[in-house]
């Protein structure tokens, strides 16, 4: 059986922790590791409780803490990121993961966009307007940034993601486009999150989210046009 490892960031997540890591399907799943990157709460002890494997990454931001949790890993075949405050739908993960396991994918997206209520306005618009610059720069149809995501482990480290903090998710797409990765989208439901969101859910937040997308984007456009390397 192909080992799956579930990587969770978190931030003050203790109210939700619980239920994200209870639905993640147990049957599927062999290892769940949970980055603490801050928080001033019960989240840790709420997921050691719960059978997660708890890691701490102090340095603030989502690709600081998605590091840190793909060098928790255990060698897996297939690596799913997850978030820590019960938008997504853990049940849904052998959805996600079945275009791998069938090796008709290397690396798959869950799209949200049948799930407009729970997406603020904002998201949606920088959703829009990242997807078309990819396809425009890169030549890669994609219709979501969904956190919930799932990819073969060689082909994660292969991407060499750099980014620390907001444009993770958007350079984990261009690179598995720029690199010939086999890519797809699968539907997913989503949800109001528990809590307040620490991005969309401020005006400062989707300031710098938006402004560390459109620059990852340029950046990886320069350096295809350019230099011709991946950047």
């Amino acid at each position: 059986m192909k080992k799956i490892s579930v990587i969770i960031p978190v931030l003050n997540e203790e109210a939700s922790i619980a239920n994200v890591i209870g639905d993640i399907p147990k049957t599927l799943v062999q290892e769940i590791i949970v980055v603490d990157n801050g928080c001033t709460d019960n989240t840790a002890e709420v997921a050691k409780r719960n059978g997660a494997k708890v890691v701490t990454e102090p340095q603030k931001g989502y690709g600081y803490a998605c590091l840190a949790g793909i060098a928790a890993v255990a060698e897996p075949h297939v690596v799913v990121f997850l978030d820590g405050d019960y938008s997504d739908y853990p049940t849904e993960m052998p959805r996600l993961v079945q275009p791998i396991l069938d090796g008709k994918a290397d690396f798959v997206v869950g799209t949200r966009v049948a799930s407009k209520g729970a997406l603020l306005p904002q998201a949606r618009f920088g959703n829009w307007l990242a997807c078309l610059l990819m396809q425009r720069f890169f030549g890669v149809h994609w219709t979501d940034l969904g956190p919930f995501r799932a990819i073969r482990y060689p082909q994660l480290l292969a991407l060499d993601m750099q980014d620390k903090t907001f444009g993770w998710t958007v350079e984990m797409q261009i690179k598995a486009a720029k690199m010939g990765l086999k890519v797809c989208e699968v539907p997913v439901r989503y949800r109001k999150r528990i809590g307040t969101s620490k991005i969309s859910g401020t005006v400062l937040g989707t300031l710098k989210a938006g402004y560390k997308i459109l620059t990852t984007l340029f950046f990886h456009r320069f350096f295809s046009l350019f230099f011709g390397i991946p950047g």
